[in-house]
């Protein structure tokens, strides 16, 4: 008897769930859709098909009034990220609420009592059965023509709120489109605070507070805004004529402006953050006129040469916000409308990878005349050419200045005469620098010299150094003076005097110090050992290498220092420290779960496929392994160490060297027996990398039968069972068949010939679509790390390789 009570039981409540999920559509999960005849209420939600966004009646989270808003959210984020709010100064004070379509065709919030709380507001004369509204997959909704043609009507995109979705845009007039904070974090009513493209000549990102600027980006420069330069996915269409629009295209990421005032660039599927305007130095105008900030230094304030403070109290208070002035006058001025004297004497100070201050000035000139016509106008107070933009020119005041940036661009000021005297001895002294910096470069490339310049390929440091114009110059051309060099002593205050506790660990070139500069901002320093093959050449063409390219999974070079022997590299600073300090270690490998590995591996895909494809230089690295990936605070990828790198000519797809360098397991066949390295030999070390990141064992490591990591791979795939090579900390049946895949895609790219592995962006593509077919691989190269004799090549001047990350360079005879 009791249990067919309980059987009864168990049966009503099954109806009971399927009547709910009938009802409501929160259950069903397949809605995406409003009409006429089937409104939303507040117990009720659409979902976009892919799954990704919500739409629907929510309080926030945290919030104690439960008032309800019409809004949208991503679904399976781990905390409730709302995008869009309709209602957001009308709350519905129960759950009454209702979204439906209007007797005039528009999108309306009602609550219970049939009160108008928000419309979408369109004149239109269509019946209400003639529209329709539509949750998009980008997260857009849509109020539109639900006959044939199925115009557009009204969109969420085209009324943001607080968040920039990929597919949204900003713009500045017409429509001009721009995000608005919430009031608070648990109040979507009208914040304090709107982001958008300025209204200035050259368009750049802005936040206000209550229409005052408080943080600004830089302008654009054709790819990235200057201040902005690790965000990428924007693009930006201007008609120089006032009217500019900002689209954003990563789908992995959105833009959220917080009631604070600060914007966030949020990746939604791990809910990692990234505040961009957070720093000391990103406060608007912090420093005041003719002043510049940097994030290194202590104040960070400072008056460019030439200036002093306004109020020199004040500035030593702290209070920089009254700025500088100029010391000596120009002698440009005009007499009753007649140039008495055109600025001959006057000239330019030369500050470095700036942002350049607020309100540029839109010039036609050229590179070579820009500076002519700042100083045939005497209210002509700075000047840039930067490539992608232009001449820009500046009047008045200089305000927001900031030094250092990794994308920064060459600022000229104006200065008197007598300023430039100052500035003399300087000059000199830089000049001289360089100067005998490169005389010891070039020294030492004599010296290893083995056959006449004219019949060798040049490395990077040597095939750019001849002068460029602005008519011929390219990204390639290496500009010494454009990079910022350390003093010694500061790097070594910064690590304690490279103390054994700051290591962090020591590479094939020299150890590797964490340290921390006096404003606080961590960096980590490699010093090369003097015992290693890695000179001033290697270093740099890092420097080089890397300060032209910016992206998320490249890691950053903030700078270098030369003094007498010393040679060392500045890096911002990685947390997590390398790759296969969790792969390997058995007390790390679990802290990398499946997921975690797939991300890696997908994010060293696209910083590989930036240095290849998409980088303004063609960049193979030579030296991939999981040592130069450095995983950052959220575990994201960045790979590192260029000293080896090579840039390829926009119409080179391969080259041969008589200097292999690399790593033994890593490299390919082509590249280790015959120098001959493209692409595809970068290819090679991303599958030994994949197929290390599955099984979290070292291709070095010998398995059954004494079989390295790829003939081991290549068994189990032949035996059907590719998902075993995976690591046991990290197995799950749910994932058994994309972990199959990624064993398929490694060993694809280890395969014995070039021409049959894949490039990356084909490796991306395998990675991220479902259900792809893969084409079948064939047997992988077998390389013992002791195959390749160094001493034994006949052929080559000297080669450069590392063996179990321990740098090796054997010079042989000829």
């Amino acid at each position: 008897m009791v249990v067919l009570v309980n059987t009864r039981c168990r049966f009503a409540l099954l109806l009971l769930a399927a009547f709910s999920c009938f009802s409501l559509k929160l259950c069903s999960g397949g809605e995406d859709t409003i009409t006429f005849s089937a409104p939303v209420k507040d117990s009720e939600t659409l979902l976009s098909k892919n799954g990704v966004f919500r739409f629907g009646f929510f309080t926030p989270v945290n919030s104690t009034a439960g008032l309800r808003y019409v809004g949208i959210w991503y679904d399976k984020s781990p905390a409730q990220t709302v995008v869009w709010v309709a209602n957001k100064d009308a709350p519905v004070n129960d759950i009454s609420g209702v979204v439906s379509i209007s007797e005039d065709g528009n999108l309306v919030v009602k609550d219970g009592r049939n009160r108008l709380l928000w419309s979408t507001n369109i004149t239109s004369t269509m019946a209400p059965n003639a529209t329709l509204v539509q949750l998009m997959n980008t997260g857009n909704l849509r109020l539109q023509d639900s006959r044939s043609n199925g115009e557009i009507l009204w969109e969420s995109f085209k009324h943001p709120h607080n968040s920039l979705l990929p597919g949204m845009t900003l713009g500045t007039k017409n429509e001009n489109l721009k995000l608005t904070s919430w009031r608070s974090y648990v109040d979507p009513s009208t914040g304090n605070y709107t982001a958008g493209l300025s209204p200035f000549a050259y368009p750049e990102l802005l936040i206000w507070k209550n229409n005052a600027p408080i943080w600004r980006s830089g302008p654009w420069n054709g790819q990235v805004f200057i201040g902005l330069p690790d965000v990428d996915g924007f693009s930006l269409s201007n008609d120089y004529q006032g009217t500019a629009s900002l689209s954003y295209g990563n789908d992995s990421f959105m833009f959220h402006l917080d009631p604070d005032g600060v914007l966030y660039q949020r990746e939604y599927s791990r809910a990692s953050t990234r505040g961009l305007n957070t720093a000391t130095c990103d406060a608007y105008g912090k420093c005041g006129p003719f002043a510049s900030c940097s994030s290194r230094e202590l104040p960070p304030c400072n008056c460019v040469k030439g200036f002093a403070p306004r109020n020199q109290a004040e500035w030593d208070d702290g209070n920089w916000s009254n700025g500088c002035v100029r010391i000596v006058s120009f002698r440009c001025k005009k007499e009753n409308n007649v140039s008495s004297n055109r600025g001959k004497g006057d000239g330019f100070l030369r500050l470095q990878k700036m942002k350049v201050p607020v309100s540029a000035e839109r010039s036609l000139a050229n590179e070579k005349d820009c500076a002519t016509q700042c100083l045939e106008n005497c209210s002509c107070t700075a000047y840039a050419y930067v490539q992608g933009i232009g001449c820009m020119v500046w009047s008045g005041n200089l305000v927001d200045m900031q030094s250092f940036l990794p994308s920064g661009i060459d600022l000229y000021i104006r200065i008197a005469h007598s300023e430039k005297r100052h500035n003399y001895v300087a000059i000199v002294i830089c000049v001289a620098f360089v100067a005998a910096a490169f005389l010891l470069l070039a020294c030492q490339k004599f010296k290893k010299r083995s056959a006449p310049e004219s019949r060798r390929r040049p490395e990077l440091m040597f095939n750019r150094m001849e002068p460029a114009t602005s008519e011929n110059e390219s990204p390639y051309t290496f500009k010494p003076n454009e990079f910022p060099l350390f003093e010694f002593q500061v790097l070594a205050k910064a690590t304690d005097h490279f103390s054994h506790r700051n290591k962090l660990g020591q590479g094939g070139f020299g150890p590797v110090y964490k340290g921390k500069l006096p404003e606080g901002q961590e960096i980590a320093v490699k010093r090369l050992s003097r015992a290693s093959g890695q000179g001033l050449e290697e270093l740099m063409n890092e420097v080089v290498v890397i300060s032209k390219l910016q992206h998320r999974n490249l890691v950053r070079v903030l700078g270098c220092c030369i003094e007498g022997e010393e040679r060392l590299l500045v890096y911002e600073y990685m947390p997590n420290k390398s790759l296969d300090a969790y792969l390997f270690d058995p007390t790390k490998q679990k802290i990398l779960d499946w997921k975690t590995r797939f991300n890696i591996m997908e994010g060293i895909s696209r910083g590989l496929l930036y240095l290849h494809r998409d980088s303004r230089l063609r960049i193979i690295h030579r030296d991939l392994k999981a040592s130069n990936i450095l995983l950052d605070d959220n575990l994201n990828p960045k790979i590192s160490d260029f000293g080896l790198a090579r840039v390829f000519e926009a119409n080179e797809d391969a080259a041969e060297t008589r200097r292999v360098v690399g790593t033994y397991g890593y490299m390919s066949p082509e590249y280790a027996m015959e120098g001959y390295f493209s692409e595809k030999s970068d290819v090679f070390s991303l599958g030994v990398i994949f197929l290390e990141i599955i099984s979290g064992r070292r291709n070095s490591h010998k398995e059954e039968n004494n079989l390295n990591l790829l003939a081991y791979a290549w068994n189990l795939w032949n035996d059907g069972e590719a998902a075993s090579l995976a690591n046991p900390i990290v197995f799950d049946e749910c994932f058994e068949k994309e972990i199959a895949k990624c064993v398929q895609i490694g060993l694809l790219c280890v395969q014995q010939l070039a021409n049959d592995r894949p490039n990356v962006s084909n490796v991306i593509w395998m990675l991220t679509t479902e259900n792809a077919h893969l084409p079948e691989a064939k047997q992988p190269a077998f390389i013992a790390r002791r195959e390749v004799s160094v001493a034994g090549s006949s052929d080559r001047s000297s080669q450069m390789v590392t063996i179990n990350d321990a740098s090796l360079t054997a010079i042989t005879g000829r």
